[in-house]
């Protein structure tokens, strides 16, 4: 009985077809990695053709995968992507937003054109998007939308104001959107990951506010993981780690309790920020070493 559960679990996914933006690194790739496993046809969205163009031929051997550089930004090109789409496959079953953009600091410090881009890429892009994959899904009887979020859309966080904002803006599109399209059986979801040890955080981590390490870090694999979860309908939100999703929703409910917690937080995640930074170091320390020796 287990066993012809977990086959069912394995081929959830097969001959369907998941659409990743963002798709040519990080999150994205693994996402990729992990619906290819699972036996879908791939659709893979990314601005870099060089990055996007290797993770396609990684994966073509196991699926079918098209590939299409595009801009978020630019709105126009999503609909003639999605007939292009319907062309190859013959539908559209999965949409994972993944891309995001991030100018850290304060706000303050952020210039207009970076909120703006933010704004852009992290809420308007995806809620476009998933409106615009919408009917092709009810064509299908079903089908679901997984967005990317963060622990920082479900608590403020300093240093990060533009970008959580997006983020929250982005859960709570996520969960009315989900009500409005229950009754056509399209499930829709957020995975709201805390730090993740990929570039997009490690390749600017003194940029980074101390207080986002107090966070156990998380592998792209396992936002990845969490997205299949969504996308199977199991999880309307996966926070990652767990401990993060229940502190921030006790310090939301409570914010007195939020204030008087973030000295404590900004300690832990300033020594763990230092053992991350080491481990870097020696990263390319062995590269370099590695690389002399070749």
């Amino acid at each position: 009985m287990q066993q012809a559960q977990e086959t069912a679990a394995s081929d959830s996914m097969k001959d369907k077809t998941v659409l990743i933006t963002g798709a040519s690194a990080g999150v994205g790739a693994e996402a990729a990695r992990v619906f290819a496993a699972q036996g879908a046809n791939l659709v893979l969205i990314a601005r870099g053709q060089q990055a996007l163009d290797e993770i396609t031929q990684e994966l073509s051997a196991q699926v079918k995968v098209m590939s299409q550089t595009l801009d978020v930004n630019d709105l126009s090109q999503f609909e003639p992507l999605l007939e292009s789409v319907m062309q190859e496959f013959g539908r559209i079953d999965v949409l994972v937003n993944n891309a995001g953009y991030h100018q850290r600091g304060d706000a303050i410090g952020i210039a207009p054109e970076d909120i703006a881009q933010m704004v852009d890429v992290n809420l308007r892009a995806p809620l476009v998007f998933s409106r615009q994959v919408i009917p092709y899904m009810k064509a299908n009887g079903g089908g679901a939308i997984v967005n990317i979020g963060s622990l920082a859309g479900r608590m403020p966080l300093q240093g990060g104001a533009a970008y959580g904002a997006t983020k929250a803006g982005l859960r709570s599109f996520t969960y009315a959107l989900g009500d409005e399209l229950k009754p056509f059986n399209i499930h829709v979801g957020v995975v709201s990951p805390g730090p993740i040890d990929t570039g997009f955080i490690m390749s600017n981590i003194d940029q980074v506010e101390d207080i986002v390490f107090s966070q156990e870090m998380s592998s792209a694999r396992q936002v990845a993981d969490a997205a299949l979860t969504v996308a199977q309908g199991k999880e309307r939100e996966v926070c990652l780690p767990a401990s993060g999703g229940l502190l921030t929703t006790i310090s939301y409910l409570f914010p007195w309790l939020r204030t008087k917690l973030r000295p404590a937080m900004y300690r832990k995640g300033a020594k763990l920020k230092a053992k991350y930074k080491a481990r870097n170091l020696a990263l390319k320390q062995a590269l370099k070493q590695a690389n002399k020796q070749a």
